[in-house]
This record gives structure tokens, C-alpha cells and sequence, in this order.
């Protein structure tokens, strides 16, 4: 018999740090996170998920596909095959999609927006696995499913370039605090990890992203969502084709202690709350 659990948590990589141990999701369904929790504000505005009654299902998730390259399917079907998560969904260009699991429901909304990302992704496992096999993983594997999981896009106009290197070197009240004003206006989060997603349905003080950098146009804050997240996917899936090794980057995938987010959590309203350092770390200095 194949132990597709385990498979399937091979292919899946938790961030080693600062995640809460034995985190668990809401046990039920709760279409009210989406309407009251800002961080899936995007979600709610393009897909309405706060307005079904019950667990979105396979059926219900393809009406929301912006592209016909794949479809999700039950999770079944997976376990049946018997084969590797990722090569399953090369192979059949199908995302097998657990039945009331909050990842995987989070997993197909990233699908849903960033469809050429995603298949990069999947197509670079794949070669990865040609080449090493399944495991060990190797060091891109694991940056891949770290951006897949963890990932949070900063979108940032040009005249941003110095709030980046702040977030890059984890200087948090001048990032959050003093160029408040910028947030949402100069520059923009876009959550990519569905990992994330999962984990602000029960937000807590240690919750850390990753951070992915795309300088975008000037006006990119005021665009149409949609226009916004077809363009990420674009520039995302650009930057990686072209260069793979970017995921490798120190500069790339850098944390984000994403409660500092201005508008997503009513604490940080006050500057005091950036003074706990077990959150907001200082940079380390070598």
C-alpha cells in the first residue's frame, strides 16, 4: 500500500523557524475569516469564498480557474495512482485537492492566480527529481517549496528601493513604522505561500513569511486586482525561468514577520508592539 501521507508531506517544507509548534487550522469551516481577516482580503474580493456555506469542493474551485492547463480533482484519485505528488501533476496536469483540508483549499487559490508560477514550479521539481532523485531533496527543492509555502511577493515601485533593503536588513520600525505611508500605496504584500494563507486562519505573534522583491510600475498599487495578479505572475514566473538560481539568492526569500504588515493586525497600529525582539529580530551580524 502507498503511504501517500507521507509522500505528500515529503514534498511539502514548513518553514524550520518561527512557526508555531503543532499548529492546527480552524477544525470547521469558517467563511467569516475571509470577510474579517484583512490578510485574505484579495481572496474574498476576487473569489468570494466567504460566501459558501460549506468546504469549497474540487467542482466549485475549476469555475475559478483563469486557465484550462489544469484542474483539481479529489484527492482520491491520488491516492489510487500511487504516484509522487509532484510528478502526479506533471503527468496528468491535475492538483489533487483534499476534501475540508485548509491548505490545500489555500493551494488551489494560489493556482487560481498565479497559474504559470505554479507550473514553473511543478516543472522544476520534476527536473530536480530527474536529476537527484526524490530524495534527499536538493538545496533548489528546498528553496522552491520554501517560495511554494512560505512565500510573500513585495511588490515595490521604484522609489521603494530603500524600504526593500530595510526589509532585507530587518530594520523593522523604519520599514513598518516610519515609512508607514508608503504601504499600499508605494508598496505592496501579495501573498504566494499557501502555507501562509493556512496559518493567518489562526494568526500568532511569530508568524514569518518569506519575502520575494518584483519592482513594479509606479501606478501598480491602484491597478485592478486581477491586472495586479496577472502581472506578478508574469514577472515571478519571468524572473525564475530566466535564471532559476535566483531562488538562491540571499536577497531573495529574506523573513517577514507578517503581523509588522501595516493593516494587518490591529496591534501594530502602536509602535511598541515592534519593540519585542523574539518577533521583530535584528539582523544577524557575522
Amino acid at each position: 500500500m502507498v503511504n501517500f501521507q507521507s509522500k505528500r508531506q515529503q514534498s511539502e517544507l514548513m518553514q524550520p523557524t518561527r512557526i508555531k509548534p503543532r499548529f492546527s487550522p480552524p477544525a470547521y469551516w469558517q467563511a467569516e475569516l475571509f470577510q474579517s481577516n484583512p490578510i485574505f482580503q484579495d481572496l474574498q474580493q476576487l473569489f468570494q469564498p466567504g460566501s459558501c456555506r460549506d468546504w469549497p469542493e474540487p467542482d466549485w474551485l475549476n469555475t475559478l480557474r483563469s486557465s484550462t492547463d489544469f484542474c483539481f480533482v479529489a484527492n482520491e484519485l491520488l491516492e489510487q495512482d500511487g504516484r509522487y505528488y509532484e510528478d502526479y501533476i506533471y503527468a496528468t496536469q491535475q492538483i489533487p485537492t483534499r476534501a475540508e483540508n485548509w491548505h490545500d483549499l489555500f493551494g488551489a487559490l494560489i493556482w487560481c492566480l498565479f497559474p504559470n508560477t505554479k507550473a514553473l514550479l511543478n516543472q522544476l521539481h520534476i527536473q530536480e527529481i530527474a536529476r537527484a532523485g526524490h530524495s534527499p531533496r536538493t538545496v533548489l527543492r528546498n528553496k522552491i517549496t520554501l517560495l511554494d509555502e512560505c512565500g510573500v511577493l513585495i511588490a515595490f515601485t521604484p522609489s521603494q528601493r530603500s524600504m526593500v533593503q530595510q526589509l532585507q536588513q530587518h530594520q523593522w520600525t523604519g520599514a513598518f513604522w516610519q515609512q508607514r505611508a508608503q504601504w499600499w500605496q508605494q508598496i505592496r504584500p501579495v501573498v504566494f505561500g499557501h502555507a501562509i494563507y493556512e496559518m493567518a486562519t489562526q494568526p500568532f505573534i511569530g508568524l514569518t513569511a518569506k519575502c520575494w522583491f518584483i519592482e513594479v510600475p509606479e501606478d501598480f498599487c491602484h491597478w485592478p486586482l486581477c491586472k495586479s495578479y496577472a502581472f506578478l505572475d508574469q514577472q515571478l514566473c519571468q524572473q525564475i525561468s530566466q535564471q532559476s538560481e535566483y531562488l538562491l539568492q540571499k536577497t531573495q526569500l529574506t523573513p517577514l514577520p507578517l503581523l509588522g504588515v501595516p493593516g494587518w493586525h490591529a496591534d501594530n497600529q502602536q509602535l511598541a508592539f515592534y519593540s519585542n525582539t523574539d518577533y521583530f529580530r535584528p539582523k544577524r551580524q557575522h
